[in-house]
């Protein structure tokens, strides 16, 4: 089955596949901002778009010329890479070749997909990226932040935190620029900082007393299930924290700067700007 559309290329829009997410809402509001038609790929977007039901799937794609694609839960989930595929099939033979996929860093099931995706035919970009800055603002672990602690089995590695921003900018650069095409970016901060390191940072700028545990994957994982977590949320949590993070990550990467010629957000400029909003001190709620 294919699409019929009657858009011109101009009119069409671009559809952000986890619009409402980390680094597809940011991407949606620069595009919108340049004055690119969007269209959020949501399961509350019109049309609705849901990795669950495949029969979504095309109503979404109808009538775009372009496509963000995030996973959901996380592209490093096992099946990740076979859903990936269809979709990036169903798109190249709808006329939808334009693709920019978010991937991660280290992960076993995120490079099958990347390999996946450079395979089927499309108009490709890779953004591979280390863990998310706004992790620490726009998460789970916001929570801890506000408690007062933060436990996780992560000891002494150091990872280079990615400003989200810093990843939209590269995306709306690869969905506006057809000189991206066929690039592979892996996108990280400009340093190495251990969590402790991170959540010392995020306690002097909001003058709270906030402290960093290391704990053991068990004692995370029966956390995550007191909070009642679905069994494969707690799965994939704990992979990426203990596997992920196992080191493997712990490097530089020039993704940002080969991209938008410029050097990538520091850490310490993310926690300042997210500090001055109040949600690490609860006077706003959590994004």
């Amino acid at each position: 089955m294919k699409m019929t559309t009657t858009s011109t290329s101009s009119t069409k829009p671009i559809l952000i596949i986890g619009g409402t997410g980390k680094t597809g809402r940011r991407v949606a509001e620069r595009l919108t901002a340049q004055g690119v038609p969007v269209r959020i790929g949501s399961r509350s977007g019109t049309p609705s778009f849901d990795w669950e039901d495949r029969s979504t799937w095309l109503p979404a794609l109808d009538g775009v010329k372009a496509a963000y694609i995030t996973y959901y839960p996380d592209i490093a989930i096992s099946g990740a890479t076979e859903t990936v595929e269809a979709l990036t099939r169903l798109a190249v033979e709808n006329g939808v070749k334009r693709l920019i996929l978010l991937s991660g860093r280290g992960e076993h099931e995120a490079q099958r997909a990347e390999k996946a995706f450079q395979a089927s035919g499309a108009d490709w970009t890779i953004v591979r990226a280390s863990w998310f800055a706004q992790n620490f603002s726009e998460n789970v672990m916001l929570a801890s932040i506000l408690a007062g602690e933060l436990a996780l089995p992560v000891g002494a590695v150091g990872e280079p935190f990615i400003d989200a921003n810093d990843i939209a900018d590269v995306v709306v650069a690869a969905l506006t620029d057809d000189r991206h095409i066929g690039q592979l970016y892996e996108v990280t901060g400009p340093r190495l900082l251990t969590f402790a390191d991170a959540v010392a940072e995020i306690a002097s700028a909001t003058k709270r007393d906030i402290r960093y545990v290391t704990i053991t994957p068990e004692q995370f994982s029966q956390g995550l299930a007191q909070e009642q977590l679905p069994p494969e949320i707690v799965g994939l949590l704990n992979d990426l924290f203990t596997q992920v993070l196992d080191g493997r990550n712990e490097y530089l990467s020039d993704g940002v700067q080969r991209a938008l010629g410029r050097a990538p957000r520091d850490f310490s400029d993310y926690v300042q700007e997210t500090a001055a909003t109040g949600v690490w001190s609860g006077t706003v709620e959590g994004q």
